[in-house]
């Protein structure tokens, strides 16, 4: 049964603090990296369909505010002011249409597809990596196979009226718009319709509430009807309430590695009842030294059926040589690469029981005393900001 490809295309939030780890693996600053299948003598085969230059997401930002295109007028020093799309399908998709330069026009088909979902003005960087390896399928098809997807970071923006307030002096205007800014809110950006039926009605639930439609399956679905309008077709739109793709990179690279072990080993199984069954019949090989009779001159006589049998065995004793000494060679190979992913495995798991340690405290005390600790992270949060007020807010003043 061939193997389903499927769409994906996920957003993932990004505060000012934490927008610069994003921004080392998207614009491959780093020297090294969690994922050890990136190749970095391919980084420069990575396709940026826009970048913001030297400067960084967050000095990006900046300018943007300070030339008034975008606000962050109310917003909270935590608060999630960048979106990263990611998008991507199965490797073996690309593989089988022509990889490098397919993978290309596909992810620029994607671009144009964020670019009427954000507006250009307001995506800040898009960048289709081309350098990290696919072990399963290098191992399969005998050759470097690369995973192709999409990093793109925007800003989530939406039209926003300011009103003017009861402290105006002109009482005219009260209640007017004053202005209309391009606010940065992600809230607003991916808030979720209500679900309605046939006629249009709303449809509630057992409780009497409204039924939301989750705004990122909206966007699977938007996703996957432009590309195939667009001509880019043999793939799925992804599983509904499927986790996979919300995986960490750590937990989903062990959870590969352990699916490509256990295949290794179903094939070293299989290819040992082969070579067994090859082996068996190299055996029967002992019976040519039942056959023939010795005549007085020493020399040996058999029947022409003992001869057509012999000369059978020995054409495929030459051809079972052949063919054990292949699988002893596969065998090892195979051995040898089924340890080589144990031991991986092993690393892997032990980065996430160091992860899973340093964050126990932490997620221990949230479960006791939620309260608290969120009153305790609040007020080291105020403590922050009174050290760096934020600069980039502007409040006008009300004429």
């Amino acid at each position: 049964m061939l193997k389903k490809n499927y769409s994906v295309a996920r957003v993932v939030t990004h505060t000012q603090s934490s927008i610069s780890k994003c921004e080392r693996h998207n614009e491959r600053k780093n020297e090294s990296y969690a994922n050890m299948n990136v190749d970095m003598a391919r980084c420069d085969m990575n396709v940026h369909f826009k970048g913001c230059g030297e400067m960084t997401y967050n000095e990006q930002l900046n300018k943007l505010i300070a030339e008034k295109k975008v606000c962050m007028r109310g917003l909270k020093a935590d608060a999630k002011v960048f979106d990263e799309m990611i998008f991507d399908v199965n490797t073996d998709y690309f593989e089988k249409h022509g990889g490098y330069e397919y993978a290309k026009e596909f992810y620029a088909e994607a671009y144009h597809f964020a670019v009427n979902l954000y507006g250009e003005q307001n995506i800040i960087s898009a960048v289709m990596h081309a350098d990290e390896l696919n072990v399963a399928l290098t191992e399969q098809y005998g050759k470097p196979v690369y995973h192709y997807h999409m990093h793109l970071v925007a800003l989530p923006v939406v039209e926003k009226q300011i009103l003017w307030t009861k402290r105006c002096k002109d009482k005219s205007l009260v209640g007017t718009v004053k202005e209309t800014v391009n606010q940065i809110s992600h809230s607003k950006k991916w808030k979720s319709p209500q679900a309605v039926d046939e006629n249009g009605n709303v449809i509630f639930n057992e409780k009497g509430k409204p039924v939301l439609i989750p705004s990122y399956s909206i966007l699977q679905d938007d996703f996957f009807n432009h590309m195939q309008r667009a001509g880019f077709n043999d793939f799925f739109r992804g599983e509904k309430g499927s986790t996979a793709e919300h995986l960490s990179c750590l937990q989903y690279e062990i959870q590969q590695d352990k699916k490509r072990l256990e295949e290794i080993k179903s094939q070293v199984e299989k290819e040992e009842i082969h070579y067994d069954n090859i082996h068996t019949v190299h055996k029967t090989f002992m019976e040519i030294d039942s056959m023939g009779k010795k005549t007085l001159t020493g020399k040996v006589t058999i029947s022409s059926e003992d001869f057509n049998d012999l000369s059978n065995m020995a054409k495929q004793s030459v051809a079972a040589r052949s063919k054990i000494f292949d699988l002893e060679g596969e065998n090892e190979r195979l051995r040898k690469r089924n340890w080589e992913l144990q031991s991986h495995i092993n690393r892997l798991s032990k980065k996430l029981y160091e992860l899973e340690q340093i964050c126990a405290p932490y997620l221990e005390a949230l479960r006791l005393m939620p309260e608290k600790v969120k009153a305790f992270i609040s007020d080291v949060l105020k403590t922050v900001r009174k050290d760096k007020p934020n600069k980039n807010i502007e409040i006008k003043k009300e004429r």
